[in-house]
Protein backbone atom coordinates (compact mmCIF):
# COMPACT_ATOMS: atom_id res chain seq x y z
CA UNK A 1 0.00 0.00 0.00
CA UNK A 2 1.40 3.70 -0.67
CA UNK A 3 2.62 5.67 1.78
CA UNK A 4 -0.43 7.88 3.02
CA UNK A 5 -2.96 6.15 1.72
CA UNK A 6 -6.20 6.10 4.50
CA UNK A 7 -7.26 2.11 4.00
CA UNK A 8 -9.60 -0.04 6.17
CA UNK A 9 -6.28 -0.86 8.03
CA UNK A 10 -5.58 3.11 9.36
CA UNK A 11 -8.46 3.27 11.72
CA UNK A 12 -10.19 -0.58 12.19
CA UNK A 13 -12.54 0.35 15.10
CA UNK A 14 -14.22 2.67 12.24
CA UNK A 15 -15.00 -0.37 10.64
CA UNK A 16 -17.38 -2.01 13.63
CA UNK A 17 -20.56 -0.08 15.54
CA UNK A 18 -20.52 1.17 19.01
CA UNK A 19 -18.20 4.20 18.71
CA UNK A 20 -20.16 7.41 19.93
CA UNK A 21 -17.98 9.80 18.53
CA UNK A 22 -14.87 10.20 16.81
CA UNK A 23 -12.46 13.69 17.73
CA UNK A 24 -9.48 15.23 16.81
CA UNK A 25 -9.51 16.12 13.27
CA UNK A 26 -11.23 19.45 13.39
CA UNK A 27 -11.22 21.88 16.14
CA UNK A 28 -12.30 25.46 16.18
CA UNK A 29 -9.88 27.83 14.52
CA UNK A 30 -8.38 31.49 14.94
CA UNK A 31 -9.54 34.21 12.07
CA UNK A 32 -6.71 34.09 10.05
CA UNK A 33 -3.81 35.81 11.87
CA UNK A 34 -1.86 36.90 9.50
CA UNK A 35 -4.19 39.67 7.95
CA UNK A 36 -3.36 42.79 10.09
CA UNK A 37 0.08 41.60 10.37
CA UNK A 38 0.32 42.12 6.66
CA UNK A 39 -0.60 44.20 3.41
CA UNK A 40 -1.88 41.80 1.43
CA UNK A 41 -1.17 41.81 -2.29
CA UNK A 42 -2.37 39.94 -5.42
CA UNK A 43 0.37 39.14 -8.07
CA UNK A 44 0.16 37.78 -11.50
CA UNK A 45 3.57 36.97 -11.69
CA UNK A 46 6.33 34.68 -11.13
CA UNK A 47 7.78 36.87 -8.75
CA UNK A 48 7.57 40.38 -7.74
CA UNK A 49 10.40 43.16 -6.94
CA UNK A 50 10.54 46.33 -5.19
CA UNK A 51 12.71 49.09 -5.79
CA UNK A 52 13.86 52.09 -3.52
CA UNK A 53 14.13 55.32 -5.34
CA UNK A 54 15.77 57.87 -3.15
CA UNK A 55 13.93 61.73 -2.62
CA UNK A 56 15.62 64.52 -3.00
CA UNK A 57 17.82 66.75 -0.39
CA UNK A 58 16.84 70.16 0.84
CA UNK A 59 17.24 73.09 -1.68
CA UNK A 60 20.21 75.55 -1.23
CA UNK A 61 20.19 79.10 -0.85
CA UNK A 62 20.54 80.69 -4.91
CA UNK A 63 22.75 83.44 -5.44
CA UNK A 64 21.13 86.46 -7.38
CA UNK A 65 22.11 85.18 -10.60
CA UNK A 66 23.83 81.96 -9.89
CA UNK A 67 23.04 78.94 -11.51
CA UNK A 68 20.25 76.33 -9.91
CA UNK A 69 21.99 73.41 -8.31
CA UNK A 70 21.11 69.92 -9.34
CA UNK A 71 20.19 67.44 -7.40
CA UNK A 72 19.77 63.64 -8.57
CA UNK A 73 17.89 60.23 -7.66
CA UNK A 74 19.55 56.88 -6.48
CA UNK A 75 18.46 53.39 -7.34
CA UNK A 76 19.01 52.14 -3.95
CA UNK A 77 17.26 48.98 -2.23
CA UNK A 78 15.71 45.88 -4.08
CA UNK A 79 13.49 44.04 -2.49
CA UNK A 80 12.70 40.05 -4.09
CA UNK A 81 9.09 38.18 -3.19
CA UNK A 82 9.61 35.11 -4.63
CA UNK A 83 6.77 32.99 -4.16
CA UNK A 84 6.49 29.45 -2.62
CA UNK A 85 4.23 26.06 -3.18
CA UNK A 86 2.43 24.71 -0.89
CA UNK A 87 0.28 21.24 -1.10
CA UNK A 88 -0.91 18.32 0.63
CA UNK A 89 -3.31 15.83 -0.01
CA UNK A 90 -4.58 12.28 1.14
CA UNK A 91 -6.25 9.41 -0.61
CA UNK A 92 -8.80 7.22 0.24
CA UNK A 93 -9.17 3.43 -0.89
CA UNK A 94 -12.55 2.67 -2.44
CA UNK A 95 -12.77 -0.02 0.57
CA UNK A 96 -12.86 2.13 3.46
CA UNK A 97 -15.31 4.28 1.95
CA UNK A 98 -17.72 1.61 1.44
CA UNK A 99 -16.98 -0.29 4.64
CA UNK A 100 -16.25 2.60 7.33
CA UNK A 101 -19.37 2.71 9.57
CA UNK A 102 -18.72 6.85 10.13
CA UNK A 103 -19.54 8.91 7.15
CA UNK A 104 -18.79 11.83 9.23
CA UNK A 105 -15.25 10.88 9.60
CA UNK A 106 -14.73 10.88 5.71
CA UNK A 107 -17.15 14.13 5.49
CA UNK A 108 -14.59 15.68 7.85
CA UNK A 109 -11.50 15.15 6.25
CA UNK A 110 -11.68 18.10 3.55
CA UNK A 111 -12.38 20.60 6.43
CA UNK A 112 -8.97 19.16 8.22
CA UNK A 113 -7.00 19.95 5.26
CA UNK A 114 -8.26 23.02 5.00
CA UNK A 115 -7.16 23.56 8.44
CA UNK A 116 -3.95 22.34 7.58
CA UNK A 117 -3.83 24.99 4.98
CA UNK A 118 -4.94 27.96 7.36
CA UNK A 119 -2.18 27.07 10.15
CA UNK A 120 0.35 26.77 7.18
CA UNK A 121 -0.32 30.22 5.90
CA UNK A 122 -0.01 31.35 9.96
CA UNK A 123 2.49 29.66 10.41
CA UNK A 124 4.57 31.27 7.57
CA UNK A 125 3.29 35.22 8.14
CA UNK A 126 4.57 34.95 11.45
CA UNK A 127 7.77 33.79 10.71
CA UNK A 128 9.49 37.04 9.67
CA UNK A 129 8.16 38.11 13.56
CA UNK A 130 9.31 35.35 14.89
CA UNK A 131 12.92 35.86 13.37
CA UNK A 132 12.45 39.66 13.46
CA UNK A 133 15.48 40.27 15.30
CA UNK A 134 17.82 38.08 14.01
CA UNK A 135 19.55 37.70 10.36
CA UNK A 136 19.85 33.92 10.46
CA UNK A 137 16.70 33.19 8.52
CA UNK A 138 15.53 36.19 6.70
CA UNK A 139 16.88 39.90 6.01
CA UNK A 140 15.59 43.08 5.05
CA UNK A 141 16.93 44.40 1.26
CA UNK A 142 19.68 45.72 2.80
CA UNK A 143 20.73 42.76 4.11
CA UNK A 144 20.26 42.91 7.97
CA UNK A 145 17.05 41.74 10.50
CA UNK A 146 13.97 42.92 9.94
CA UNK A 147 13.85 44.83 13.02
CA UNK A 148 17.60 46.46 13.36
CA UNK A 149 19.63 49.60 14.43
CA UNK A 150 21.74 49.43 11.60
CA UNK A 151 19.46 49.60 8.37
CA UNK A 152 21.48 51.09 5.66
CA UNK A 153 20.78 53.81 3.81
CA UNK A 154 21.40 54.23 -0.11
CA UNK A 155 22.86 57.37 0.35
CA UNK A 156 25.38 56.65 3.39
CA UNK A 157 24.42 55.71 7.04
CA UNK A 158 22.49 53.77 8.83
CA UNK A 159 18.57 53.96 10.63
CA UNK A 160 16.83 51.99 13.30
CA UNK A 161 13.14 50.60 13.62
CA UNK A 162 14.31 48.68 17.23
CA UNK A 163 14.03 50.01 20.41
CA UNK A 164 17.93 50.65 21.70
CA UNK A 165 18.16 49.78 24.39
CA UNK A 166 15.38 46.83 24.37
CA UNK A 167 12.63 46.93 26.54
CA UNK A 168 9.52 45.09 28.16
CA UNK A 169 5.78 46.08 26.90
CA UNK A 170 5.02 48.99 28.98
CA UNK A 171 3.27 52.04 28.91
CA UNK A 172 6.79 54.26 28.91
CA UNK A 173 8.83 51.52 26.68
CA UNK A 174 5.20 52.45 23.73
CA UNK A 175 5.81 55.90 24.25
CA UNK A 176 9.70 55.91 23.78
CA UNK A 177 9.29 54.11 20.38
CA UNK A 178 5.88 55.77 19.09
CA UNK A 179 8.42 58.91 19.24
CA UNK A 180 11.33 57.19 17.75
CA UNK A 181 8.77 56.16 15.26
CA UNK A 182 7.83 60.39 14.56
CA UNK A 183 11.19 60.98 13.86
CA UNK A 184 11.49 58.75 11.08
CA UNK A 185 13.39 60.33 8.07
CA UNK A 186 13.66 59.33 4.48
CA UNK A 187 17.52 58.21 3.00
CA UNK A 188 18.30 61.88 2.50
CA UNK A 189 17.52 63.18 6.12
CA UNK A 190 13.98 64.27 5.20
CA UNK A 191 11.17 63.76 7.76
CA UNK A 192 8.46 62.45 6.80
CA UNK A 193 5.04 61.70 8.59
CA UNK A 194 5.40 58.10 9.88
CA UNK A 195 2.96 57.11 12.49
CA UNK A 196 2.14 54.13 14.34
CA UNK A 197 -1.17 52.56 13.54
CA UNK A 198 -1.25 49.06 15.52
CA UNK A 199 0.19 47.18 18.13
CA UNK A 200 1.09 43.47 17.58
CA UNK A 201 1.78 40.81 20.12
CA UNK A 202 1.58 37.82 21.29
CA UNK A 203 -0.79 35.81 23.63
CA UNK A 204 1.75 36.46 26.37
CA UNK A 205 1.47 39.89 26.36
CA UNK A 206 -2.25 40.24 25.44
CA UNK A 207 -3.59 41.27 28.74
CA UNK A 208 -0.99 43.86 29.54
CA UNK A 209 -1.26 45.87 26.02
CA UNK A 210 -4.91 45.60 26.55
CA UNK A 211 -4.95 47.28 29.84
CA UNK A 212 -2.00 49.81 29.01
CA UNK A 213 -4.24 51.21 25.39
CA UNK A 214 -7.67 51.07 27.10
CA UNK A 215 -7.12 52.37 30.78
CA UNK A 216 -8.80 55.77 30.78
CA UNK A 217 -6.30 56.62 33.01
CA UNK A 218 -2.38 55.44 33.44
CA UNK A 219 -2.20 51.85 34.44
CA UNK A 220 -0.42 50.28 37.45
CA UNK A 221 -0.09 53.41 38.87
CA UNK A 222 -1.56 55.26 41.36
CA UNK A 223 -1.49 58.96 39.70
CA UNK A 224 -4.54 60.75 38.16
CA UNK A 225 -2.87 61.48 34.97
CA UNK A 226 -4.66 60.66 31.33
CA UNK A 227 -3.31 57.24 29.52
CA UNK A 228 -1.87 59.59 26.74
CA UNK A 229 -1.52 56.92 24.69
CA UNK A 230 -5.48 56.50 24.53
CA UNK A 231 -6.21 59.99 24.95
CA UNK A 232 -4.34 60.78 21.52
CA UNK A 233 -5.58 57.90 19.84
CA UNK A 234 -1.89 56.71 19.36
CA UNK A 235 -3.05 53.08 17.62
CA UNK A 236 -5.84 53.70 15.32
CA UNK A 237 -6.26 50.36 14.12
CA UNK A 238 -5.61 48.89 17.57
CA UNK A 239 -4.13 46.12 19.82
CA UNK A 240 -3.66 42.59 17.62
CA UNK A 241 -2.96 39.44 19.51
CA UNK A 242 -1.34 36.86 17.35
CA UNK A 243 -1.55 33.11 18.43
CA UNK A 244 1.77 31.60 16.50
CA UNK A 245 3.86 34.46 17.27
CA UNK A 246 6.31 32.11 19.68
CA UNK A 247 8.67 35.18 21.46
CA UNK A 248 6.84 35.34 24.72
CA UNK A 249 7.58 39.15 25.15
CA UNK A 250 8.60 40.47 21.54
CA UNK A 251 5.78 43.45 20.62
CA UNK A 252 5.93 45.03 17.25
CA UNK A 253 4.35 48.58 15.98
CA UNK A 254 3.13 48.47 12.30
CA UNK A 255 3.36 51.88 10.70
CA UNK A 256 1.48 53.96 8.05
CA UNK A 257 4.60 53.47 5.45
CA UNK A 258 3.49 52.09 2.72
CA UNK A 259 5.33 49.28 1.23
CA UNK A 260 6.11 47.55 4.56
CA UNK A 261 5.23 44.54 5.60
CA UNK A 262 3.70 42.90 2.35
CA UNK A 263 2.16 39.54 1.58
CA UNK A 264 1.44 38.51 -1.74
CA UNK A 265 -1.24 35.94 -3.40
CA UNK A 266 0.41 34.10 -6.14
CA UNK A 267 -2.41 31.33 -6.43
CA UNK A 268 -4.95 31.39 -3.75
CA UNK A 269 -6.28 28.04 -1.88
CA UNK A 270 -7.87 26.05 -4.13
CA UNK A 271 -8.94 22.52 -3.45
CA UNK A 272 -9.33 19.53 -6.06
CA UNK A 273 -10.58 15.98 -5.84
CA UNK A 274 -10.41 13.05 -8.55
CA UNK A 275 -10.24 9.36 -8.67
CA UNK A 276 -7.04 6.81 -9.44
CA UNK A 277 -8.42 4.58 -12.28
CA UNK A 278 -6.12 1.93 -11.69
CA UNK A 279 -6.65 1.61 -8.01
CA UNK A 280 -10.05 3.14 -7.59
CA UNK A 281 -8.78 5.18 -4.98
CA UNK A 282 -10.22 8.72 -4.07
CA UNK A 283 -7.52 11.47 -4.33
CA UNK A 284 -8.09 15.00 -2.53
CA UNK A 285 -5.33 17.68 -2.48
CA UNK A 286 -5.07 21.53 -1.13
CA UNK A 287 -2.09 24.06 -3.33
CA UNK A 288 -1.47 27.73 -2.86
CA UNK A 289 1.02 29.91 -3.77
CA UNK A 290 2.35 32.97 -1.99
CA UNK A 291 5.37 35.28 -0.44
CA UNK A 292 6.11 37.15 2.55
CA UNK A 293 8.43 39.71 3.36
CA UNK A 294 8.83 43.46 4.05
CA UNK A 295 10.18 46.03 1.30
CA UNK A 296 10.67 49.05 3.28
CA UNK A 297 11.40 48.25 6.86
CA UNK A 298 9.96 51.61 8.14
CA UNK A 299 6.75 49.72 8.10
CA UNK A 300 7.79 48.16 11.56
CA UNK A 301 9.03 48.92 14.33
CA UNK A 302 9.72 46.63 17.76
CA UNK A 303 11.22 45.48 20.92
CA UNK A 304 12.40 42.00 22.10
CA UNK A 305 11.84 42.38 25.97
CA UNK A 306 14.46 40.53 27.90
Amino acid sequence: MPAGVINTGTHPKLLWPGIYATWGQVYDEYQPQYLPCYEVLDSDKAYEQGVQVTDFGLMPVKGQGAPIQMDSEIQGIITTYQHIAYALGYAVTHEELKDMLYKEVSERRAKALAFSGNQTIDTVAAFLYNNAFTSTYFTTGDGVALLSASHVNATGGTYSNVLSPAADLAEASLEDLTIQIMGTQTDRGNLIAIQAESLHVPRQEWFNATRILKSVLQSNSSSNNINVLKATGAFPKGVHINQFFTAPHAWFIRTNCPHGMTFFWRERPSFDQDNDFATKNALAAMYMRFSVGCTDPRGLFGSNGP
